[in-house]
């Protein structure tokens, strides 16, 4: 069985073609639940319109089943919450030039 850390490097390693950080960096990912057989991810997109909707979530599946040997992978698309900035990561912010919001200064 694959653990939360694994699963979350396999996760980091997809991206939104637009936006030069991971998935897991950028907030798009709501929860992880891992099953001795299977592994179900919950996400979203920056917007319900991108054109990248049917590729990312299929990229995660991919990635997910392939390396870590997983014979079931769900991933389900969700919009609510719907993703905000507010949700991208210290080390995406830092990536992409963005202040972090939670250091004072």
């Amino acid at each position: 069985m694959p653990t939360q850390e694994q699963v979350i490097d396999i996760i980091k390693q997809c991206y939104d073609p637009e936006i030069p950080i991971n998935i897991y960096d950028l907030g798009l990912i709501y929860h992880i639940d891992i099953q001795p057989e299977a592994v179900r991810v919950k996400m979203t997109l920056t917007a319900q319109g991108c054109p990248a909707a049917q590729s990312i979530p299929e990229q995660v599946k991919q990635r997910i089943g392939t390396a870590l040997g997983v014979k079931q992978v769900d991933v389900e698309l969700t919009f609510d919450p719907p993703w905000s900035p507010q949700r991208i990561s210290a080390e995406g912010r830092k990536k992409l030039g963005i202040p972090d919001e939670t250091q004072e200064g």
